[in-house]
């Protein structure tokens, strides 16, 4: 009995990375229905009290999780802590204006570009190999995007998508930034991005004369956001990831992905483009593709640069 404990517990432990790794990725799905769901409010107001609510539910949890502040763990992180919180402020504001201005299959999917942006900033900044299958692979997804974005008509809707893609190379910057830092700890950055994105949407919002007082309806959605889809999807990503390869966290992500336009769909009954499907099943094949044929291999290492 003793032989098949080991084995036993890793399938345990796997599928549970598997269940809580696919949980956060239909948690972070749900962004775009709940911007849907906001009626009034401009992106600096979302953002505002998205991360009130954020910077509140992870100081809990890290408190609780680590019994120290999350102020010791951000100054040990030192600067890539501060780069990687000030990227995710970019990404998440590109994100909620490109939902707001383009349809959300589009943004999530241009969203999902961010693995292959960060492969490539890695490559730039770290030195860290591509492999060859990657470098075909962001072809492929490049292509995609142009078939996406080519039926785009209108400023609003060119400068939706470019939000979503600026979205998606602030999460790269993010990703690169825990690898410069040497940090696989994702959640004392994204407690420094809700307190840097509090004090810069509070600045905005007073210089664009922006309320900072929300009806019940849109206070309650971007908070509720904040906690539910921004703070409990990462706990749990966070605790699944440790128990599964990149290739699988990859392939798993495309839940995020698919079921975003389902939800608007269901709910809403907002539709997309052929350009949209078409150039969209072309970017899943890129990132499916990639994930698959570095299955077998060991994630590159962590370096300085």
């Amino acid at each position: 009995m003793t032989s098949l404990t080991p084995p036993t517990l890793a399938v345990d432990t796997h599928k549970h990375g598997l269940l809580f790794v696919f949980a956060a990725g239909v948690l972070w799905s749900t962004v775009g229905l709940g911007i849907r769901m906001i009626e009034d409010a401009a992106v600096w107001q979302i953002l505002l009290y998205r991360s009130i609510s954020m910077s509140l539910f992870l100081y809990m949890v890290i408190r609780l999780r680590s019994g120290e502040s999350p102020f010791l763990q951000i100054r040990r992180i030192g600067l890539p802590g501060v780069v990687a919180g000030l990227s995710l402020v970019a990404a998440y504001s590109g994100g909620i204006y490109a939902i707001q201005n383009t349809s959300v299959a589009n943004a999530m999917l241009l969203f999902a570009t961010a693995p292959f942006m960060a492969a490539v900033l890695g490559w730039l900044v770290l030195r860290e190999p591509v492999r060859a299958a990657t470098w075909i692979a962001i072809a492929v997804a490049l292509g995609g995007i142009l078939i996406m974005v080519s039926d785009k008509t209108g400023d609003v809707a060119v400068q939706g998508s470019l939000a979503a893609l600026g979205s998606a190379l602030g999460f790269a910057v993010f990703t690169v930034a825990l690898r410069w830092g040497r940090s696989g700890e994702m959640l004392p950055s994204v407690f420094l991005s809700g307190l840097f994105a509090i004090v810069i949407t509070f600045g905005i919002c007073q210089f664009l004369e922006l309320s900072v007082v929300l009806g019940l309806q849109d206070g309650g959605v971007a908070m509720g956001m904040g906690v539910f889809q921004v703070g409990a999807g990462l706990i749990l990503y966070t605790l699944g990831s440790r128990s599964l390869p990149a290739a699988e966290l990859t392939l798993l992500s495309l839940a995020e992905v698919l079921l975003g336009p389902l939800w608007v769909w269901l709910f809403l009954n907002e539709t997309v483009s052929l350009n949209t499907l078409v150039g969209g099943a072309v970017l899943l094949i890129a990132i499916a593709g990639n994930a698959v044929s570095g299955k077998r291999r060991k994630p590159p290492p962590i370096t300085a640069p």
